[in-house]
């Protein structure tokens, strides 16, 4: 069976750079990207040790429009060209197995192109975890530095300004265009591997739906194309005859059993970011309507719940942290969006004579907005308004403000499970307890996560205890930890002899308080360590969990990916 894999589009400039991700799918979407390696596995985007992406949006700005259409002979000379520049961006990512420090840092390139008001836009993956980024206009040899402005992971776009006036001396913005039809030609332009200069690829728009994005690991409208797309197009913008943006260009399909297959970031995603950006002065993210869901084609299935048509989607669980958990009931059917009937497969009309996923019409929300569902419950019909907000991650795909948590209690590193650090720990020393916890467990309430201890630092005061290692820390002297800045509240405000860690599988680790203490700076000092906690630990810790019986209760057999659509069924709206 050939195995796919998904690459990312930006330019990888350092000697070795291993992209990895932990994909539990059947299938892989590569982002396009340029390295020096061959193969890059993508689909749950996990950032590792080595690994980046190459993303790239468009600003909702209405630039100076083109008139005429571009003739393929005048292609070299179109002044659309003008406005993609090329990306080269210094990497320093976090260390997750080591979380004080960071790893070596290592440098990109991709592609990236100007929407007015001082403003690029380009892939998230291709700025992700930056030190600096600098990008260099067509014909030109100055590098100006570049600042990133908002970073939306979920839908691979990245937003730039440019302060130096000399670099927007005579540019001329893109402008957006309309979401093309099937057959519309395309042409990716961008700094792809293989040379220094502005390359342009022509195709065809294959297929327009809701696509797997594999940096985020979402799923968002997405343009399928033929037209070669290359490490180093990502952020690239993608043309169609008129000289519009209709895209821009992030991911292919690599495959041995299928070729030519790109993808391009839709106009209507990029507004949408920028819109997003332009109201909360940042960017609050997609929101999602926190259900699992099952489709009905099955008519006894449709009998048994009392629905009298061929349509509708039923509810097999609500997230706890969502607002829908206040509104919906498992069993409930959902049978319409804002009006919009949602049939039996979970489709919904798109255009003239198409259907797409349902997940489209919430993708068109913004974070606090308010849909209307038409339900049936035991029959009845009715109707209910939902607030729809970002999903919370249990275990998340990237880590906030780039450095992840950690506390050390004489030696003992404990850190919160991330979808990063698994990468670089590999899923064999993770344990297939955890993995299953990171696939398939809910997040309860808003702020919860899994501690975990993932490694000793041998010192006498913990003998016998070196060989634990990444195991979930379950509670603290018999309380129940919440997320890591509960367990360094906890620990800080210890006043018994002993302190004892329970773990799973009734694991103990027990340390005499006091001696726990007198050893944690000899330990700091031994292994080179700046501090014992995350900056973020020194902030005061507010318990923000009132109702600790949902700390007891357990969710844990369902996927919690977004990216398990249509498999066995089941889809995440």
């Amino acid at each position: 069976m050939a195995m796919a894999v998904a690459h990312c589009c930006f330019s990888v400039l350092s000697s070795t750079v291993k992209f990895r991700y932990s994909v539990s799918y059947h299938r892989r979407l590569a982002t396009s990207t340029s390295t020096s390696q061959a193969s890059l596995d993508a689909l749950s985007p996990k950032a590792t040790n080595d690994k980046k992406r190459a993303l790239k949006t468009s600003s909702s700005t209405s630039p100076r429009k083109f008139n005429a259409e571009v003739e393929p002979g005048n292609l070299q000379d179109a002044t659309f060209l003008n406005a993609v520049v090329k990306v080269y961006c210094t990497h320093t990512a976090p260390d997750y197995s080591l979380p004080w420090q960071k790893q070596r840092q290592f440098t990109s390139t991709g592609s990236a192109f100007m929407i007015g008001d001082g403003k690029l836009l380009t892939n998230a993956h291709c700025v992700e975890h930056d030190t600096q980024v600098k990008v260099k206009r067509r014909g030109d040899d100055t590098k100006y530095v570049a600042k990133v402005l908002a970073r939306g992971v979920d839908c691979d776009i990245a937003l730039l300004s440019v302060e130096s006036k000399e670099f927007w001396r005579g540019a001329e913005p893109l402008r957006l265009g309309h979401l093309p039809g099937l057959q519309d030609a395309v042409t990716v332009v961008g700094y792809p591997l293989g040379g220094d200069t502005i390359s342009v690829t022509k195709g065809v728009v294959s297929r327009i739906e809701v696509t797997s994005y594999a940096h985020g690991s979402s799923d968002l409208l997405g343009i399928q194309i033929d037209a070669a797309i290359n490490p180093g197009n990502s952020g690239g913008p993608a043309f169609n005859e008129q000289g519009e943006c209709i895209g821009v260009a992030f991911q292919v399909y690599r495959s041995e059993e299928a070729e030519n297959i790109g993808y391009v970031i839709p106009t209507t995603v990029v507004s949408h970011f920028l819109s997003d950006y332009e109201r909360n002065g940042k960017y609050t993210g997609f929101p999602c309507l926190g259900v699992l869901l099952q489709k009905l084609e099955n008519p006894a299935l449709r009998a048994c719940l009392q629905v009298q048509s061929n349509e509708g989607v039923l509810v097999r669980r609500v997230e706890p942290t969502s607002d829908a958990n206040n509104v919906l009931k498992e069993g409930d059917v959902i049978v319409s969006f804002d009006d919009v009937h949602v049939g039996s497969e979970g489709t919904v009309p798109f255009r003239s004579n198409e259907r797409i996923a349902f997940r489209y019409l919430i993708s068109q929300k913004f974070a606090g907005d308010v849909a209307e569902l038409g339900i049936v419950r035991a029959g009845r019909f009715m109707k209910v308004q939902v607030v729809l907000n970002p999903r919370v991650h249990l275990v998340p795909y990237h880590i906030d403000g780039g450095q992840p948590s950690y506390l050390i209690i004489a030696g003992l590193v404990f850190t919160p499970l991330s979808e990063p650090l698994i990468e670089e720990e590999c899923e064999d020393s993770i344990g297939l307890k955890l993995l299953a916890k990171a696939r398939y467990s809910l997040a309860r309430f808003k702020g919860e996560q899994i501690v975990i201890l993932s490694q000793i630092l041998a010192n006498e005061v913990n003998i016998g205890y070196e060989d634990m290692g990444n195991q979930q820390v379950l509670k603290f002297n018999g309380i129940r930890i919440k997320n890591i800045h509960h367990l360094a509240h906890l620990v800080a405000c210890c006043k018994d002899k002993y302190l004892v860690f329970e773990f799973e599988d009734n694991y103990l680790a027990v340390l005499e308080r006091e001696a726990a203490m007198a050893a944690s700076s000899r330990i700091l000092k031994d292994y080179g360590i700046p501090s014992e906690k995350s900056d973020d630990l020194l902030e005061p810790y507010v318990d923000s969990v009132r109702d600790n019986q949902a700390i007891e209760q357990d969710y844990g057999d369902s996927p919690v990916s977004n990216l398990e659509i249509g498999f066995e069924g089941l889809l995440w709206a």
